[in-house]
Formats: structure tokens, C-alpha cells, sequence
């Protein structure tokens, strides 16, 4: 089969042998997979490792064939890929042996996956494939950061530094969607633009004054994933009291405090990463009820796998990058 392959610190489009079905595995022939960021991470991480490793964690088709053991999936059954290795239930934290598909499990972005049988979800039927194939670890991210971790409630407001991410646009929509005020930044004005078309109440330019632009509004949770570019900033505007839930740094990692401040103001900063299974389906059952669409900002054809990774490194899309399997 054709997949996009890490081997010896290279990444290439080739053939590599279809993995052997186990008695609880399932085969899926991918109709789309999902690039995410930390395809661009994984390269710098695994080294010149000679053992070959599929990238991708993201990616929707068709069953084709089940394990002995497997009695809930069969041949042609239209599901979407959980990222989420060995998570079940929610908790405060991932539980050991967690590890997010792509590595270093093989992953996606590949003719066909061989996964066990707990790792897959029906595919919505209102979606197309290329919005299954990115759904699932940019919605469960930013729906445990939303939700699980921040805790968000009707009538609150939302502030989210990055309006461009593919995590951001989900926010976005399930913080409208549970009835919470949402702001958003971008020094993009298309980015902005975009952010209220899909349902941003506010979007301010990431170069302005935000305690200026922000001083009428109260921000009750702050979702960043930025790092230390956006850490103080954030911190600056949200209110005595409020959460801050970070679950990435596209930044710098390390990032200085005024511990002081913090303090008085009682604030309150969370972590989080990815989440489970039981997550998964909750935002699934979300996005059905208010028709929640992921949105795609480009699509390419396998071969051209690079070039959306070129794209992803410059942080120009807006939402999604998908790539279309088969």
C-alpha cells in the first residue's frame, strides 16, 4: 500500500506492506487523513530511527475487513479513526500507556489502517470525507480544553489567541454552540474574517492593545495554545477569578510569570491534552445536534503530501488541511 513514510529521518510518498489483521484489529481502506502539527514535530522527535513509521493521526473510510474477535464493525461500514490509543473513560488525566496515533503506533496517511476495534466511530452521516478524515483530534482537543477543562457555561465569554487553527475553529463553534460569547485574534484580517463567519463574536487584530481593545468585555476562560508569545497577554485579560486552560505551545515552551499578580487576581490555569474516548462521542453527539461542520480549508492528493506540509509550517490555512487517499 501507498503511505507517506518516515524512515532513517526522510519522509517519502512509497509502498510499504499493509499490516497483518489481528483477531481484534479492524481494516480500514481511508478514503481522507488529517495533517496536524505535530506531523511537523514527529520528524525532529523519531530521528534517524531505521524501523519505517506511517505519519498521521486524523482519518476517515470504509471497513474492508474485521478480526475474528470483532462482532460491532463489519465490511463497509463508514467510520472515522480515534487518535486517542488506550483512553476509555474520561479522567482527569491520561491514563498509562496513552499515546496518540502516528507514533509511535503506525499512522493515517496511508492507503489503509489496520486498528483495534475500539478505535472507531460511525462517521457522521452529514459530513463529507474530507471532514470526517480531519475530525477527530482537533475536535477532541479542543472540546476536553472547552468543555472537560474549562468547564465552560451558557452566557460566559470565550477569549482564543489564534483564530486560524484547526482547534480554534472547533472551539469557536461548540463555545457558540453551548451558548458562550466568543473572541478570538489573528493578525490575519481574512483569518478574522473567517473566524465570524463560522461564528466568532469579536476578532481583534493579535498586534493590538487587547487590554485597550478588550476593556468592556469580561473574559471568563481563555483557551491558548499559543505559549509564550500569548501566555502574559492572555493572562492580562482575563478577569479576577477566571480559567485559562493551555494545551499547546506553537511558541516558545518556556514562559515567565508575574506569580504575584497572579495570585491576587485568583486565577486559575489548566492543562490538557487530547482526550477519550467517552469525550469523543459526547462532541460527536454535539456536532450532530447542531450540524457542527469541520472546516477545510485545503485538500491534497497524497502525492502532494509535502506541499501541505509546507503550508501547514507557514501557518497560512485557515482550519483543516486534509489529504484526499483514495
Amino acid at each position: 500500500m501507498k503511505a507517506l513514510v518516515l524512515q532513517n529521518g526522510q519522509l517519502h510518498v512509497r509502498e510499504i506492506e499493509t499490516p497483518v489483521l489481528g483477531p481484534d484489529d479492524v481494516s480500514v481502506q481511508l478514503k481522507v487523513a488529517g495533517l496536524n502539527r505535530r506531523d511537523l514535530y514527529i520528524p525532529s522527535r523519531v530521528g534517524n530511527e531505521d524501523t519505517p513509521l506511517i505519519l498521521g493521526s486524523d482519518g476517515a473510510g470504509i471497513v474492508d475487513a474485521v478480526g475474528e474477535n470483532v462482532t460491532n464493525w463489519k465490511p463497509g461500514d463508514e467510520v472515522i479513526i480515534n487518535p486517542a490509543l488506550r483512553w476509555d473513560k474520561n479522567s482527569d488525566a491520561p491514563p498509562v500507556g496513552f499515546d496518540i496515533l502516528g507514533m509511535p503506533d503506525h499512522g493515517t496517511i496511508a492507503e489503509k489502517i489496520v486498528i483495534d476495534k475500539k478505535q472507531l466511530q460511525h462517521k457522521p452521516a452529514y459530513l463529507s470525507w474530507e471532514e470526517a478524515g480531519v475530525l477527530a483530534l482537533a475536535a477532541l482537543t479542543g472540546y476536553r480544553a472547552l468543555v472537560t477543562k474549562g468547564q465552560v457555561k451558557e452566557g460566559e465569554t470565550v477569549f482564543i489567541p489564534g483564530a486560524g487553527s484547526g482547534v480554534a475553529t472547533y472551539i469557536i463553534q461548540f463555545a457558540k454552540a453551548l451558548g458562550a460569547k466568543v473572541i478570538v485574534t489573528s493578525r490575519s484580517a481574512r483569518k478574522r474574517d473567517a473566524a465570524l463567519e463560522i461564528g466568532a463574536d469579536i476578532a481583534i487584530d493579535t498586534n493590538d492593545d487587547w487590554v485597550g481593545a478588550l476593556q468592556n468585555e469580561s473574559i471568563d476562560l481563555v483557551i491558548d495554545s499559543v505559549g509564550r508569545a500569548t501566555f502574559n497577554r492572555s493572562l492580562d485579560v482575563l478577569r479576577h477569578g477566571g480559567r485559562m486552560v493551555v494545551f499547546g505551545a506553537t511558541t516558545e515552551d518556556i514562559v515567565n510569570i508575574d506569580i504575584r499578580k497572579f495570585f491576587y487576581a485568583q486565577q486559575q490555569i489548566i492543562g490538557s491534552t487530547m482526550g477519550s474516548r467517552e469525550e469523543l462521542e459526547e462532541l460527536l453527539t454535539l456536532m450532530e445536534e447542531k450540524k457542527i461542520r469541520p472546516v477545510v480549508g485545503h485538500t491534497y492528493e497524497l502525492d502532494h503530501v509535502k506541499e501541505a506540509m509546507e503550508l501547514l509550517e507557514m501557518n497560512d490555512q485557515f482550519g483543516k488541511i486534509a489529504i484526499a487517499i483514495s
